[in-house]
Order: C-alpha cells, then structure tokens, then sequence
C-alpha cells in the first residue's frame, strides 16, 4: 500500500527476523501501518504470523531488523512502545479469582489508571464489548466467543493507537463478527492503526483496507500487487442443469477448469478484466446457454490467498 505523503507510519518494521533453535519462524518481515487504517496479515498455518505480530507488540524480541511503534523502538524503551500499542491474543489468559471487570479494571491500574479511572473504564469497555451483564462475573464462566470480547475490552484498557489482533473473530457468532467489523472500523475512524490476523477472509473483505502476504516467514511485499492482478481474473460460471458450459468454454478456446467433478454446468474461467468477463458472458448466453450465475470467485482476499498458494508450491 503506497501511504499518503507526509503521513508518518503509527508502526514500522524492517528486516524482522526470528528464530526459535533451528526454527526460522520469521525470515524476512516488513510492516508499515498508516494511522486510520486497518491492515489484513494473511498466510497459512505456521508462516509465522502470531510470532511476527508478538514482535510487532514489543513482547518478543527480533534477533534482527528494526521495528518503531509512535516513533520508539521496543528493544530500546519497551514500556514506552507497549504503552502505545493493544494486543489482543488468539486465547485469552484469564485469572479465575477475577471477575470481568476486575480483569479490565487490574489492566488499567498496570497503564497508570487510579482505582476510579480503572473502573469507569472498564465498565466503559464492557458496555462497548457488551459483556455488562458479567461485570460482576468471574471470567470463567465465559464461553469462547464471550472471552474473545473480553480479550478485546482488555486491549483496548489504555486507548491505545495501534492495535494488534490475533485472530478475533474465533468463536464469535454471526451478531458478534458484524459488531466486530463495526467496532474495528470505528477504531480507525479515531485514528487508530489496526493490523489484523484471521482466517476467516470474507469478513476481512469487508473490514480492512490493505493486506500483507506472508509465506515461510516471509512478508511478499510488492510482489503481491501481481497476485492481487491474477486472482480478480478468475470467475465462476454455472449454468442451469444440462447447460454444457465445458463445451462451451472450449469452442471459445478459453482457459478454463471445472468447478465441480462430473458437473459440466459450472466451471472456472480465466478473465482479462472486467470488460472481458462482460464479453464472455454475452458469447455464453448468445449461444442459447442459460446462466444462472456468473461472477468473481469468492472474496478478493481468498482469491489471492488461493492464488499466493499455488504460486509459493
């Protein structure tokens, strides 16, 4: 994502690099969150996303490369970057003795709160995340999706301008992940950096406005400008039952492949653009096939996902 000029990052990482051992859990990482915005990290299991963004967090050290939150750098004055920056984990840790906003009010107190400032922020974050029933709850008897919010709440203790999220959407229902998207996106109307991390693509379609690309514990960076490019080429046609799409598509001579095994009625099409897949669709149905549906293969986001995939093999 080119920022806008004069615009000075929240959070910047250059060169990260960590190992655990033998391990090279990240190789190769650079990050760069404008204010306002909220960024996607997308990559499969064990490129080293969650290691990444705990170095992000100050909570992990890099054995090289640079990271600046708010223009200070962790390895130098840690609590002076934490200070600026909400991690919300994939698990929420909770303290069984605790209740709610015991859990919240004990966090604020940790960023310098006193004990009232504490409380009325917590109960300020509970309503937010509404969770204001079990304020007086211990955290235990929580479900997942409840924890999830109240792993939220938790980072949002000390307002801070960046915010870190592992996988936030887990265990929330359908209500939950909508008030989600709403409340991350209000965030970053205030300011805010969001970088996000979630293998749920289609909500982060509708969340965020950049993505980072990462494979093997590498950041892709430029290169996935041409993965963006390929993966808005690849339609799906489906015709109605005994409609031979297949033929069709290769009287046309199209790059094509099926969608479904023994369904010659829907197919995946290789388009060169938008004006492209208008014309194909025009040459379908001239030739009396009846189209039901007709359109880009599932969000943006898992379209390049799929496309990094078959790329990186």
């Amino acid at each position: 994502m080119t920022e806008p000029e004069g615009v000075t990052p929240a959070l910047e990482a250059h060169g990260v690099r960590r190992a655990f051992g033998a391990v090279q859990a990240v190789a190769d990482a650079s990050v760069s969150l404008p204010p306002g915005t909220v960024t996607a990290l997308i990559g499969p299991n064990g490129c080293g996303k969650t290691t990444l963004m705990l170095m992000l967090a100050g909570l992990l050290a890099p054995d090289a490369g640079t990271i600046t939150v708010a223009g200070h750098d962790p390895s130098v004055d840690g609590p002076l970057a934490r200070s600026h920056v909400g991690w919300m984990p994939d698990s929420l840790g909770t303290w069984d003795s605790l209740t709610c906003l015991e859990t919240l009010a004990t966090f604020g107190r940790m960023y310098g709160a006193s004990k009232d400032q504490a409380n009325t922020r917590g109960m300020e974050l509970l309503q937010l995340v509404h969770l204001e029933e079990f304020a007086s709850r211990p955290a235990r008897v929580l479900s997942r999706g409840q924890k999830q919010r109240l792993s939220l709440a938790r980072a949002l203790v000390h307002k801070p301008s960046v915010l870190i999220l592992d996988e936030p959407a887990s265990g929330l229902d359908p209500r939950s992940r909508v008030e989600l998207r709403e409340l991350v996106r209000g965030l970053a109307a205030q300011g805010a950096s969001v970088l996000i991390s979630s293998h749920v693509l289609s909500e982060l379609d509708e969340m965020v406005d950049d993505a980072i690309f990462m494979s093997k514990g590498v950041t892709l960076g430029d290169s996935a400008d041409a993965l963006v490019a390929a993966a808005r080429q690849r339609w799906r046609v489906t015709g109605r039952p005994g409609a031979d799409v297949h033929a069709a598509l290769s009287g046309l001579t199209r790059d094509w492949s099926p969608a479904l095994a023994d369904d010659a009625s829907q197919a995946l099409v290789q388009v060169a653009n938008e004006d492209d897949a208008a014309e194909l669709l025009a040459q379908l149905v001239g030739q009396g096939l009846r189209i039901s549906a007709f359109g880009p293969v599932g969000s943006a986001l898992e379209q390049v996902y799929l496309t990094m995939e078959e790329e990186r093999r």
